[in-house]
């Protein structure tokens, strides 16, 4: 006898069912449109890469959490962490047969071994879009604008995309006489402080903390003044990009490379407002950091403004150096990435996302075994004209267990056909949905029973038609 095994999955892994995968694919087919009308072509790339592509790549808190892979040629094998990497890898290895600039989209598995948590899963859905070999801030504005344009395509009428600069957070370093090589560890606090709040940054800058589970928070030793410098340039909150720009050029007034850096942002926050992303669309905020390593440039993060508890759900940016460990020469690069399973909890929340559990637009109940043949006939020729259309495979029979099957799959059309209606050449349609609007209005089952709402009677010849009339109407 085969010994039973226990179905089970690992910690931070989870199974998706139909009605999570529905409204992921609902979701992902809105903003693939998106960037499709933007001109971005698809790629695919392993889920396995070498540990020397995904190593150095992220900083030391991705690094950390890479799954390591075994093989029988025992190559030293990693699950990848982002999507960012393997691009970077393929523009490398596929340079002269790529065209200049790379314009790509990618959905896709990735895998950080994090400790699990509410929410928080070690397998998770990235969705990215990206430019490869451009330079120009227009390529930077056009991720923004793509970020702005899938949010609304998902229906969120109230979002803030936030961007900023890891070249200005350069020069702040350079502003409150940080160390160049201390850069990473600065900008990996500052990355926490919509997490932790003002206070614990300072202290995680300064001398740390112990937190409330007791562990001890290393501090980096950074003075009072430096973090006053840091404070003061995170406290420029205005309300138009404008006037968070001229406080940057009154703050770094004199320190050299400062004008051309700023310049290079105002361009951006130029090119938005030429097509029409206004200030309460996309924000200048300085406190955006971004915590993996490879950012050289402009940084973007996506909030929605009706669901800010699940924070990010959109982020990116430019990342000049990431493509230059594989070819030794500078090669610009900008993305950003949707997290899918993030964005799309945020949208259940919000009552976004509709929780059909079928593809099945109509249902072809089955009342006569003697009609198997007609009720096929019935199903492929919806079928043949672009209706989805579903066979009740059961017993056939009672037709109010069909409609209850039809009810939880969220089916919204049911097909009902017997003996009588064969020989009078007539189909009837039951519209589930308005009978179930029209039912709450009836008072009594006898009324109901003589008025039958939402069901109709059709020529079996305007079957088709009639479908596609009542399911276009919805």
């Amino acid at each position: 006898m085969t010994k039973k095994v226990k179905p089970r999955l690992s910690r931070g892994l989870r199974d998706l069912l139909p009605d999570q995968m529905l409204a992921r694919q609902w979701m992902i087919d809105k903003v693939r449109g998106v960037y499709e009308l933007y001109g971005f072509a698809p790629l695919a790339t392993p889920a396995i890469e070498y540990l020397d592509v995904l190593r150095g790549s992220a900083g030391e808190e991705a690094q950390g959490s890479i799954f390591r892979v075994t093989n029988k040629e025992e190559e030293e094998l990693g699950l990848r962490f982002d999507l960012t990497v393997p691009l970077a890898r393929v523009f490398a290895q596929y340079q002269q047969e790529l065209p200049r600039p790379f314009r790509r989209y990618q959905v896709a598995s990735v895998w950080r071994g994090d400790k699990p948590d509410k929410g928080r899963y070690r397998e998770f859905t990235q969705f990215d879009l990206d430019s490869v070999g451009v330079a120009p801030e227009i390529a930077d504005t056009e991720i923004v604008a793509g970020m702005c344009d899938s949010l609304a395509a998902l229906g969120v009428e109230r979002y803030r995309v936030r961007f900023s600069s890891r070249a200005l957070l350069t020069l702040l370093l350079e502003h409150a006489e940080i160390a160049a090589e201390r850069a990473a560890g600065v900008f990996r606090v500052l990355d926490k402080l919509d997490k932790i709040g003002a206070e614990k940054v300072r202290r995680e800058l300064t001398t740390g903390y112990r937190d409330q589970s007791g562990d001890i928070i290393e501090g980096l030793g950074l003075t009072a003044a430096q973090v006053d410098r840091i404070e003061a340039f995170l406290a420029i909150r205005e309300a138009s990009r404008a006037a968070v720009i001229a406080a940057l050029r009154e703050l770094f007034r004199g320190l050299p490379g400062a004008d051309e850096t700023i310049d290079s942002v105002a361009r951006i926050s130029g090119h938005l407002a030429a097509l029409g992303y206004g200030d309460d669309q996309v924000a200048l905020d300085l406190s955006i950091a971004r915590g993996l390593a490879y950012y050289t440039g402009p940084v973007f993060e996506a909030v929605l403004l009706d669901a800010p508890q699940f924070g990010s759900v959109f982020g990116g940016g430019r990342y000049d150096d990431l493509v230059t460990r594989f070819t030794g020469q500078p090669v610009p690069a900008v993305g950003a990435s949707m997290g899918v399973d993030r964005l799309l909890a945020a949208l259940t929340h919000l009552g976004k996302v509709d929780d059909r559990k079928s593809t099945s637009q109509v249902l072809v109940t089955r009342m006569d075994r003697d009609l198997t043949r007609d009720y096929l006939q019935l199903t492929w020729e919806l079928r043949r004209a672009g209706v989805p259309a579903e066979l009740f495979l059961g017993k056939p029979g009672s037709v109010g267990k069909q409609l209850k099957y039809a009810d939880r799959m969220g089916i919204p059309l049911a097909i009902l056909f017997g003996s009588n209606e064969k020989e009078a050449g007539v189909v009837t349609v039951k519209d589930l949905d308005a009978g179930r609007r029209q039912a709450a209005s009836v008072e009594s089952r006898a009324e109901w029973l003589h008025q039958r709402p939402g069901q109709l009677e059709v020529q079996r010849s305007d079957l088709v038609a009639k479908v596609r009339e009542i399911l276009d109407a919805v």
